[in-house]
Order: structure tokens, then C-alpha cells, then sequence
């Protein structure tokens, strides 16, 4: 048995590799991940075997890029009418607000290192406890203990 040309199976297929498409995508993304799909598909058929269910076949390539291409969709800068202010590449952070770098300035700085790596880095205290060379319990109770004083140096409203 032998594979029909690619494109006879592009002329029999393409409306339903299209359809897939537009079922994930919606209309507006699916002639890219339709395009994508057959272009994978012209790379491997020489090598596809003859007894290949060639609609499942493309069905799968369809769907896996119709993923590739929401995934990518995702990651695509948004347009936007206004774009906001950036800060200059070597401006001064304390310029913000000097209030608050006042305050963490005055933070003992095993407190500002766990407030700045909880509260602004995100980590667990584990890993903080790591960065700062001590247990976990502390590095939590230090991060507690700067937030604390934080309250009572920076005004309440704007933490």
C-alpha cells in the first residue's frame, strides 16, 4: 500500500484539520495552528507508515499545535493605548518613597533581609533561613519581628 501525494491528503483533510483548529482557537488563531499542522505533517509523512489512519494522524498534529500556538498567543505582549512611565535604569529606588526605605533602613538587617525575601521575593522561610544562615523558626520570627516594626515606623495606611 502506498501513501497517497501530500497534497491530495491536504485537500482531503484541510477542512477538518481547520475545524479542529478553530475549536480550540477560535476563529481569529486557527489558520496559524492550521498552517503549523501541515507543515509538521509534510516533514514526517515520507516516513509515515502506509497504514497510518491519516485523519487521526493529522488530528493529533492539529491539536498539539493549536496548543503551541495558544501557548505562544499567551506570551505575546497585549497592545496597549498608553503605556505606562518607566523608571530610568539608574534611578533611585528611594527616590519612591524615602519614607519606606527610612524605615527599612532602620530594620536590623537580619529583619530587612527576611521582610525584603518573604514579603517581596516571595520565599518560604525555609529558604530564607538558608540565605541567612539560621533555622527556619527564626528566619520566620525575624520576618515577623520586621514587619512589626515596619508597622510602627511607616504609616499604617500605606503598608
Amino acid at each position: 500500500m502506498r501513501l497517497p501525494p501530500f497534497e491530495e491528503v491536504v485537500a482531503e483533510y484541510g477542512p477538518m484539520v481547520l475545524r479542529v483548529c478553530r475549536a480550540v482557537l477560535g476563529p481569529t488563531d486557527a489558520a496559524d495552528a492550521w498552517s503549523e499542522t501541515f507543515l509538521s505533517a509534510l516533514r514526517a509523512y515520507p516516513d509515515l507508515d502506509p497504514n497510518t489512519n491519516v485523519e487521526a494522524w493529522l488530528v493529533t498534529i492539529a491539536h498539539r499545535r493549536a496548543i503551541d500556538v495558544g501557548r505562544a498567543l499567551t506570551r505575546a505582549p497585549v497592545p496597549a493605548e498608553t503605556l505606562p512611565e518607566r523608571a530610568a535604569p539608574n534611578a533611585d529606588p528611594a527616590g519612591y518613597d524615602p519614607d519606606l526605605w527610612d524605615a527599612l533602613a532602620a530594620l536590623p538587617p537580619k529583619q530587612r533581609q527576611a521582610v525584603a525575601y518573604h514579603y517581596l521575593a516571595g520565599l518560604p522561610h525555609a529558604d530564607i533561613a538558608q540565605l541567612l544562615g539560621n533555622s527556619t523558626d527564626a528566619a520566620r520570627r525575624a520576618a515577623a519581628d520586621g514587619l512589626k516594626t515596619l508597622r510602627k515606623l511607616y504609616p499604617k495606611d500605606r503598608i
